[in-house]
């Protein structure tokens, strides 16, 4: 324990951009806090786990070759991953006055890839390298103070003095619920309020099952539609292939709607694809991440998908260097997917190595 409530580095935010950075300097010798508002860690990784059932990705969930900052932290973690299972035929529904049809998938040159046991276990693994008093959770941060030699976090709950503070909340978010004192300047701020959030309005949902029926013949576990609620819908089975499960997304206008609701509506698309086998579901989860304060807040104005991911202008540092802004959102490369996270870890972590240089 700090007693003074000083530290080396501050990290707001123990999703896999905050971890990771932890993990990158975690032989430099500096004191290192991680404050989290969350009561888990992981951010936008979310893998719920049941017993006897396929591990259910409700946040990031794919990797692709070109992810090589992912690719090499998980190779030096020691995380297996394995090939995504795409049908060579799809079912679509153009439109919603379409009937669903078999189509055929052209070859995939760049497979997606999943972690072995679920996405949460590169959290896990990051984690262990990190000391229970150096991660606080359920710590919310509400404000950032420049001071003459140290910069300072006022949590929820405790202040804190620092060196280096590297925020790795969202943009927008950062923007919407933190107080930052004195205030950016007006040219970063207006590109935070014009940042979209990495899977701040998907709702995903997967269904498990005691048999993987979608792949008999005539059929496919892979699913597009305009039609909805279901978008996009895939084979989720673990890398054993003894449990089994599919997991897609839903249209993200049907957050407001009840868990049951959406549910049923659900159930009644899986029908005119497969008839009653997809009633037969052992376990539905579901995860509206614009209802997670955590992640997401309303926009208040429309971004595209991932507008402003990857702005030259998150490449500045703040406060004589005192203060970075990290994350999916911010990296120079693959922005908005975890690949973008890690890179971002590491790049933080060399600017922050140099400055003793």
């Amino acid at each position: 324990m700090n007693n003074n409530n000083k530290y080396d580095l501050i990290i707001i935010g123990a999703g896999l951009t905050g971890l990771a950075l932890a993990y990158f300097l975690r032989e430099s010798g500096k004191s290192i806090l991680i404050l989290e508002g969350r009561k888990r860690v992981g951010g936008r990784i979310y893998t719920k786990r049941n017993a006897n059932q396929a591990p259910q990705e409700m946040g990031a969930t794919w990797l692709s070759n070109p992810h090589t900052s992912l690719i090499n932290i998980l190779q030096e973690l020691g995380i297996e991953v394995f090939e995504q299972v795409i049908s060579d035929q799809a079912i679509y529904e153009p439109t919603p006055t379409s009937p669903p049809q078999l189509v055929q998938l052209p070859p995939n040159d760049n497979p997606s890839y999943r972690i072995a046991n679920g996405t949460s276990t590169i959290i896990e693994k990051l984690q262990s390298y990190i000391a229970d008093d150096n991660l606080h959770l359920n710590e919310k941060v509400i404000s950032i103070q420049e001071h003459d030699d140290h910069i300072s976090v006022q949590s929820e709950k405790a202040k804190y003095k620092a060196n280096i503070i590297v925020s790795t909340l969202p943009p927008y978010l950062l923007n919407q619920t933190i107080d930052i004192v004195p205030s950016l300047p007006s040219s970063t701020t207006q590109i935070m309020k014009q940042t979209h959030t990495w899977m701040g309005t998907s709702i995903k949902i997967s269904l498990s099952y005691a048999e993987p029926f979608w792949r008999d013949k005539g059929l496919s576990g892979t699913i597009f539609s305009a039609a909805g609620p279901l978008t996009e819908f895939y084979d989720h089975s673990d890398i054993k292939d003894k449990n089994y499960a599919m997991m897609g997304f839903i249209n993200d206008s049907y957050f407001s709607i009840s868990k049951n609701e959406r549910l049923q509506l659900i159930m009644q698309q899986l029908n005119k694809y497969y008839g009653t086998h997809a009633q037969n579901y052992i376990n539905y989860e579901e995860k509206i991440w614009c209802n997670d304060s955590m992640t997401s807040t309303p926009y208040k104005d429309h971004l595209l998908p991932h507008q402003n991911n990857g702005h030259a202008i998150y490449n500045q540092a703040y406060f004589n260097k005192r203060f970075y802004i990290a994350g999916a959102e911010t990296s120079r490369t693959h922005a908005g997917y975890m690949d973008g996270a890690v890179s971002s870890a590491k790049d933080i972590s060399q600017r922050i190595n140099n400055l003793q240089a």
